[in-house]
């Protein structure tokens, strides 16, 4: 799937949590890949992880919590550079 993204353009669509947008200008907040797939990237962050494996699923009140929200491919890399803590690597 395509999204047309204002800085970047038509690019390929991902998927982040609402966290990795908000906190953007604050501290990294972690960034959990979780797809296998290159061509279905989605990522969250560690507030997220904790969510979701204390729902055990993805239930109502973790796609509350988690605020689904679809970026670009580039946007993903540069949340995924600015999230990712060393440790991650």
């Amino acid at each position: 799937m395509l999204i047309n993204c204002g800085p970047h353009g038509e690019r390929v669509a991902t998927v982040v949590c609402q966290h990795l947008l908000d906190a953007a200008k604050l501290s990294p907040a972690g960034f959990v890949e979780n797809s296998s797939d290159p061509a279905d990237l989605q990522a969250w962050c560690h507030a997220c992880e904790e969510k979701f494996l204390a729902e055990g699923e993805m239930t109502e009140a973790f796609k509350e919590f988690n605020g689904m929200t679809i970026v670009c491919i580039e946007c993903f890399a540069g949340i995924k550079s600015w999230h990712t803590i060393p440790a991650e690597q």
